[in-house]
């Protein structure tokens, strides 16, 4: 298997000649590291030593500069690196978009983060907020690319309605989007952000059909409850679960492939959901205690979700079928959690998922 090229892994070389002994405010996180796991701000500490660039900032998106915090709306704050004593901005706090004295000094602002394929994973609408501060304060951004992990081809779920964007969805793409963050990059440069200063640092060795465990490259971590590739597969259906009083498995050790609650019948339910015969998953029972989150310290029954064909599963049809069923089935018990989500605090947290009011989740083709 040939080993995909990370634009990391040899960012000296590829470091634009026009961004050369410039002011570079770069945005991480614990997934930014090359192929060989070398973290990228040794690899920018190093460029910096050398003079090619002045590292003058970090910034780090959701679940913190680190990836230590768990779960949606757990801010962080910023702080003073302790080794490189240059600031590390939070940009999941008091501020999601950089403000101007964020930004002041800085000529670049470097982002290099690991996007999982899915529309509300928010590291892409910290890189849109990123673009629109650097288009404002009228600096340039240059974006390391990286794999779709779950390929760069299959797209499912309809974009949003334009009232119903939130920071799990600021710009209307589909669930499922198959696009790089790079991709992302252009696309928001093209749509949104015409006047900003864009350069897209390019993967060598990726082909669109690849799956994350095809490319060569390592597994690692984009926030705490992305433990693996295969809860990247079921993710872009299964995150609609946090809309929901049914457990997505937060608080165990294999999030979003797992589901239940208490009042669940693990036994029926899973039967009935293998007899609709979704494409390329089965259902196994499935009995767990979540840690925290959702009946934290209770005992919660359902179902585990099996993938066994990615090329034909469809993860938001799946997570919409089973959501239908468990509403029907259990109305007694199931409900839509209520505001606030992600900084929403008027809508449902469904309806910023799905990107249409509650009324239309299941009568629309998602």
């Amino acid at each position: 298997m040939s080993r995909v090229i990370l634009p990391v892994d040899h960012l000296a070389e590829l470091w634009p000649e026009s961004q050369r002994g410039l002011k570079v405010g770069a945005v991480l996180h614990a997934a930014s590291v090359t192929a060989e796991l070398r973290p990228t701000l040794s690899v920018l500490e190093e460029m910096s030593a050398s003079g090619q660039i002045s590292l003058s900032a970090l910034f780090g998106p959701q679940h913190g500069f680190e990836t230590t915090t768990q779960d949606n709306m757990i801010e962080w704050t910023g702080y003073r690196h302790p080794r490189i004593d240059i600031p590390v901005h939070s940009l999941y706090g008091e501020h999601r978009e950089p403000t101007d004295e964020m930004l002041d000094g800085l000529d670049v602002l470097f982002v290099d983060l690991m996007d999982v394929g899915a529309r509300y994973y928010t590291f892409i609408w910290t890189l849109l907020l990123c673009m629109k501060a650097a288009e404002r304060a009228g600096i340039s951004v240059v974006v390391a690319d990286r794999p779709n992990p779950i390929n760069g081809v299959t797209s499912e779920g309809q974009p949003q309605q334009d009232d119903y964007l939130s920071f799990v969805g600021l710009h209307p793409i589909p669930i499922r989007h198959a696009m790089t963050i790079g991709e992302m990059a252009e696309m928001l440069k093209r749509e949104r952000f015409p006047d900003v200063d864009l350069t897209v640092l390019p993967l060598s060795g990726w082909d669109r059909e690849m799956f994350y465990d095809e490319t060569g490259l390592p597994w690692t971590i984009p926030s705490p409850n992305m433990p693996t590739l295969d809860t990247a597969i079921v993710y872009p259906g299964m995150c609609l679960f946090e809309g929901t009083n049914v457990s997505e498995g937060r608080g165990t050790t294999r999030p979003f492939e797992i589901f239940g609650a208490p009042w669940v019948d693990s036994y029926s339910l899973t039967g009935e959901l293998n007899e609709l015969k979704l494409p390329g998953v089965i259902f196994r029972e499935a009995s767990f205690e979540p840690g925290f989150q959702k009946f934290a310290g209770r005992v919660c029954r359902g179902s585990w979700i099996h993938v066994t064909d990615r090329g034909c599963y469809e993860p938001v049809r799946t997570a919409l079928t089973v959501l239908q069923h468990l509403k029907e089935t259990y109305c007694d018990h199931f409900r839509w959690k209520e505001p606030p989500y992600e900084y929403e605090y008027e809508k449902l947290p469904i309806e910023i998922l799905c990107g249409r009011p509650e009324h239309e989740i299941f009568s629309h083709t998602l």
